[in-house]
């Protein structure tokens, strides 16, 4: 990235206080990096629970698979996902607050023993796969959020903070160089008039003899 400054005391002001800007939201950034991070990995660590928790409860619908032949499942389905906002890492992330079934009636005296049961596994089921769906969105959100802070942080380590110190760098010898020159000017001056005034005093004195 190139800096744009011109070569006056305006412009380095200017560079030293974006310079000074960024150094102070460099280590906020690099903080917010790795509080990210961190949540990713326990979003990621949190669905791989959840993809063992989904396993766990396939296998045992499989093992009722000759029963739930039996099941009407119109009798059950879900009617509202609930859910709330909550801020991780300063990121907006949705959260799964409930999940609403709405079950029909049935008769529980000519149904066999175990629908009772059988409507809390799949609701079980139900909720497990609701839940993975909101954690994947969860990291995808993170995700996204830690790779642009990544990207900020090297932005302004690598490339800006660097390039503002150049800049300034430039305009402090620049001005230095400019007022050496300025020094040695006057010199020149303040010595060619001293000379000028040494030799009409001299051409004076003659006169006067």
């Amino acid at each position: 990235m190139a800096i744009t400054f011109q070569y006056n005391k305006t412009s380095l002001q200017g560079l030293e206080k974006d310079l000074k800007m960024r150094q102070r939201t460099l280590p906020t950034l690099q903080s917010k990096e790795t509080a990210l991070r961190l949540e990713v990995k326990r979003a990621k660590d949190e669905i791989k629970a959840l993809d063992e928790e989904v396993d766990r409860r396939i296998k045992d619908y499989d093992q009722m698979m000759a029963l739930w032949g039996e099941f009407d499942t119109s009798l059950i389905h879900v009617d509202d996902v609930r859910m709330s906002i909550k801020k991780i890492a300063g990121v907006r992330i949705p959260v799964l607050d409930e999940v609403v079934y709405t079950t029909k009636a049935f008769n529980i005296f000519s149904s066999p023993k175990w629908f009772l049961d059988g409507f809390e596994q799949l609701k079980a089921i139900a909720d497990v796969g609701i839940r993975q769906e909101f954690v994947r969105r969860k990291v995808d959100l993170l995700e996204y959020a830690r790779k642009k802070t990544t990207q900020k942080v090297n932005l302004f380590e690598k490339v800006q903070i660097p390039g503002y110190q150049d800049a300034i760098r430039k305009i402090k010898r620049f001005m230095e160089d400019e007022e050496n020159l300025s020094k040695s000017s006057q010199k020149i001056v303040k010595g060619k008039r001293e000379r000028e005034a040494m030799l009409a005093e001299q051409a004076r004195k003659e006169a006067a003899i």
